[in-house]
């Protein structure tokens, strides 16, 4: 249900469930309502836990890998990735977040090339951490190159990321999402959103570095 049917992320109704006033946010069948991604991401691994792939590593330290990706992601990415498409905002402020975001892709390139195994992030078999990272990477795949200059794509000198980018595209789930994020983001294009956030006009000023 889109948030709008309660008002919004921060009208009384939705705060009522999750008082951060933010997406995402599950509500149970028993009303217990459940938010933040990894909570309600571990929460549907365990109560499904005998349906399809676990998409938990079964050794502690592959889980850890995992763990720590979706940490990175959550903690340092999550919260910055607004200044490739969010505004109005300061020019310092979204030059900023560009820059940090390219020190996290290379964050997430050594958590890459920690288990051999395979091209996800936990190796041969598919996690909950590739489910977390998948959809931002799709935004950040579409909207740096398009917008922000960087011209020969985001995997230049990342090739762990780009053997998981790959991956992720030719799985069937991956291919779902993909297609989805990828609607919106298209969405977002015909609307003129990067115009209208401000991104068009801030990345003609050469005064500020935009392309990693």
């Amino acid at each position: 249900t889109n948030p709008s049917a309660l008002g919004g992320i921060k009208s009384d109704e939705y705060m009522a469930l999750n008082p951060q006033g933010k997406m995402p946010l599950l509500v149970l069948p028993n009303g217990l309502a459940l938010p933040e991604s990894e909570v309600i991401s571990q929460y549907i691994c365990d109560a499904y836990s005998e349906v399809g792939p676990s998409l938990i590593p079964d050794d502690p330290e592959t889980r850890a890998v995992a763990a720590l990706a979706t940490r990175i992601h959550d903690v340092y990415v999550v919260p910055i990735q607004g200044a490739m498409y969010r505004g109005p905002m300061d020019i310092e402020a979204r030059a900023e977040g560009i820059a940090q975001i390219a020190k996290q892709l290379d964050v997430i390139e050594n958590i890459m090339g920690l288990r051999t195994d395979g091209p996800f992030i936990a190796g041969a078999e598919p996690s909950t951490a590739d489910a977390a990272l998948f959809p931002t990477w799709v935004f950040i795949e579409h909207i740096l190159p398009k917008h922000f200059g960087w011209t020969d794509g985001v995997f230049v000198g990342r090739p762990k990321t780009e053997a998981w980018w790959k991956a992720m595209c030719a799985d069937t789930c991956g291919a779902r999402v993909l297609e989805e994020v990828r609607g919106g983001l298209e969405a977002w294009e015909e609307s003129g959103r990067f115009v209208k956030v401000g991104v068009e006009e801030h990345v003609k000023d050469t005064s500020h570095k935009w392309a990693y």
